[in-house]
């Protein structure tokens, strides 16, 4: 049974469920509510500001239905219902996780073993199915990472996997660019030469935060793509180096670019990033483009790198890697606030050619989070 009750001093509502209690403060009720004075019937938005909330906000009554909760503001006397379904939802007197380095929701870690089930999604399903899309889109949240196959073997096809949901972002590289090996590249991923899994750009701020890369051709011998699961790592770091871990998530580093005229990019951000409540953010590792270090203290500089060399260490092991070699027609798409993707190196016999681009999550989750909804 639901039942409510206020505090005496009027400043508390408490709601009992069958599933617990909870308490939600009257000045959280009243900036929260969902009356057309409050927020857009049309668009959801807020229409008030925190100056219009009453210095001293209260309750005057509160009710129990069958699915809401009725309450009138003892300030101005405003009624306002809050379905029981959302006020459950949006419940923040719980137990929160607050270890650092904690996963996001939906976020599970993996390793080697994603090699038996690679998550793919054919593209014709994808552009026609809303829930074969749902289904690879949740894929992307849960890994970080999914292939896709089916696409057509012409310049450009990657763009249709970003048209799934969203927008490509354009950078220096151009709206896309080529992956083949090049006489006086302008970046190492222009040759033949193998990549340490890395996330990319991390000199910028904010980075791409997805990476679409697309096979065209690809008959040289070598040139297997690797992805490992940043998460997963920094997790292990974690377990082996309490303390290395804490120092990678709390001191800054630094990164640099400047490839090509007119180009000087950095940032500066720590390789493990984490959220004032210690849920996993991202993480920016990059050999290439890693500058000096200025932000550590002299005592800790050593212990520093001894934490970055354990995470590269991890990362490099093969225990770690999901590994695939991209045939024309098929592209993957990382997460790259937390899937390190690399390359091994290829040989000049044959061809090799893919092209890449970058795109933002936050269209991802957004397209993910429609399709749940009509789900």
């Amino acid at each position: 049974m639901t039942q409510v009750q206020l505090s005496p001093d009027n400043q508390v509502l408490t709601l009992t469920t069958p599933s617990g209690s909870f308490r939600f403060h009257s000045v959280w009720l009243r900036h929260n509510a969902l009356d057309a004075d409050t927020r857009d019937p049309g668009n959801g938005q807020r229409l008030i500001t925190l100056a219009d909330l009453p210095d001293n906000c209260a309750l005057a009554t509160a009710e129990a239905h069958d699915n809401a909760v009725s309450v009138t503001f003892a300030n101005d006397n405003k009624p306002v219902s809050f379905p029981i379904t959302w006020l459950l939802a949006n419940a923040y007197d719980r137990p929160q996780d607050t270890t650092p380095g904690h996963l996001p929701e939906h976020a599970e870690t993996w390793d080697e073993a994603l090699n038996e089930d690679v998550p793919t999604g054919h593209y014709p399903d994808l552009a026609s199915n809303p829930d074969a899309k749902r289904t690879w889109l949740a894929a992307i949240r849960r890994y970080g990472f999914a292939k896709v196959t089916g696409l057509p073997t012409e310049s450009g096809a990657l763009f249709k996997v970003v048209d799934l949901f969203g927008y490509v972002r354009e950078t220096n590289y151009g709206r896309h660019f080529e992956v083949r090996t090049e006489v006086n590249p302008t970046n190492l991923a222009f040759t033949g030469l193998g990549l340490q899994a890395h996330t990319d750009n991390p000199y910028r701020d904010p980075v791409p935060t997805l990476q679409i890369l697309s096979c065209l051709e690809n008959s040289a011998e070598g040139g297997d793509n690797m992805v490992v699961d940043g998460f997963a790592a920094a997790q292990m770091l974690r377990e082996i180096n309490p303390e290395g871990f804490a120092l990678l998530h709390s001191h800054s580093a630094r990164f640099e670019y400047a490839g090509e005229a007119g180009v000087k990019l950095t940032s500066r951000r720590p390789v493990i990033g984490l959220t004032p409540e210690g849920t996993f953010q991202n993480i920016r590792f990059n050999a290439r483009s890693a500058a000096a270090p200025v932000d550590v203290p002299f005592d800790k500089m050593p212990a520093y790198y001894a934490a970055l060399r354990q995470l590269s260490d991890i990362i490099d092991d093969p225990a770690s890697e999901v590994r695939f070699k991209l045939a024309p027609g098929e592209a993957f798409i990382v997460d790259n606030t937390r899937v390190l993707h690399a390359r091994k190196g290829y040989s000049g016999a044959g061809k090799r050619w893919l092209q890449g681009c970058y795109a933002d999550k936050d269209g991802l989750l957004s397209t993910l989070a429609a399709l749940e909804a009509t789900a």
